[in-house]
């Protein structure tokens, strides 16, 4: 199948979630056919790698999904709409200080170890009270949500760390809600392998590559 007919199979299966489409090693002409195919946002793991395809890319929400490093971070305001991948408060930040030497407010995930695996970054899920009161001092970023990534198991046993988000989710919002520069609105979790299960857990936002470009050789 195409990219083209699958990224159109998918939005009906999707309906109000919203896809990302993760565009790591893809070209640019395979980009632009889910784009044309009713895709509207893509997400890049590497800030270098959509600079090096950005002017040949359609109009898109972009969308960083993977670890940002403290030397990239203009970079990455200059060239993401959202950072599903805020990761520390010293990133965010970062981020806030470099967002308004360019005139911006940046929106932002922030990104949770549900698993609390070692290798992976993002907060702990008692550390987000406290991140969150001290985003409300930052005049630069805008947090509109939370990304997670599950472990790399069976889909039917990411269930549990996906019901966890929700819950956490579901918490933060009721405490935070809109105000300000808090507006907990978007859960990203889910990918090629787990996303209809992440999907019955509550996502708004699911994370696709294999699914729609085939498999890809890092």
């Amino acid at each position: 199948m195409s990219v083209h007919d699958t990224v159109k199979d998918l939005l009906r299966e999707l309906g109000t979630v919203k896809l990302v489409c993760v565009t790591k090693t893809v070209e640019p002409a395979m980009i632009n056919e889910a784009i044309r195919a009713g895709a509207t946002i893509i997400g890049e793991n590497r800030v270098q790698e959509l600079e090096r395809k950005l002017e040949e890319l359609l109009p898109s929400e972009r969308h960083l999904i993977g670890h940002l490093q403290t030397n990239k971070v203009r970079k990455a305001v200059q060239l993401f709409d959202v950072i599903q991948s805020a990761d520390s408060l010293k990133l965010l930040q970062d981020i806030d200080r470099k967002a308004g030497s360019l005139g911006k407010v940046q929106k932002l995930l922030l990104q949770v170890n549900i698993s609390e695996e070692s290798q992976k970054f993002g907060f702990a899920e008692g550390e987000l009270g406290q991140v969150l009161a001290e985003v409300r001092s930052l005049r630069h970023v805008r947090v509109e949500g939370l990304m997670c990534m599950a472990p790399f198991v069976p889909a039917e046993e990411t269930r549990p760390y996906f019901r966890r988000m929700k819950t956490l989710f579901g918490n933060i919002r009721d405490t935070y809600g809109n105000a300000g520069n808090i507006d907990i609105r978007e859960l990203s979790m889910g990918m090629s392998g787990d996303y209809r299960v992440a999907i019955e857990e509550g996502a708004t936002m699911v994370r696709l590559g294999s699914s729609i470009f085939g498999d890809r050789e890092y």
